[in-house]
């Protein structure tokens, strides 16, 4: 009896000191989302800026929002990168050099490295 009555006491101690996996798995989900959406943002804002040499300071800009939102964010953005670098690599022809720069970007953006740090000279402040 005394064995099962520490059990119970260590099982209570233990749930109670443990994380709430749920909690943080639903939090990861949001993040992620929400860091997708941070990931399209930028994409949509280099479409529409169409601005020369400016590719890379949206890639960095996008990691790094998304980066910010938790590692859920952090996932979603380093997936996205590699899935576009993947095709871009592979299909579009834009070649080996030019990925590795962006990949370079997508890094610096995720590892919280200012993204200004790729933006062109007279990129308008909007962005």
């Amino acid at each position: 009896m005394k064995f099962y009555n520490c059990m119970l006491l260590l099982s209570l101690v233990l749930c109670v000191s443990a994380q709430n996996w749920f909690t943080d798995a639903g939090a990861f989900i949001r993040d992620a989302y929400r860091g997708a959406e941070d990931m399209w943002r930028a994409y949509s804002d280099m479409r529409e800026a169409n601005y020369k040499n400016a590719d890379k300071y949206f890639h960095a800009r996008g990691n790094y929002d998304a980066a910010q939102r938790g590692p859920g964010g952090k996932w979603a953005a380093e997936v996205i990168s590699d899935a576009r670098e993947g095709w871009q690599g592979g299909i579009s022809g834009r070649g080996a050099e030019d990925t590795l720069q962006d990949q370079e970007a997508n890094a610096w953006g995720r590892s919280g490295g200012d993204p200004n740090r790729y933006r062109p000279e007279g990129l308008p402040t909007k962005y």
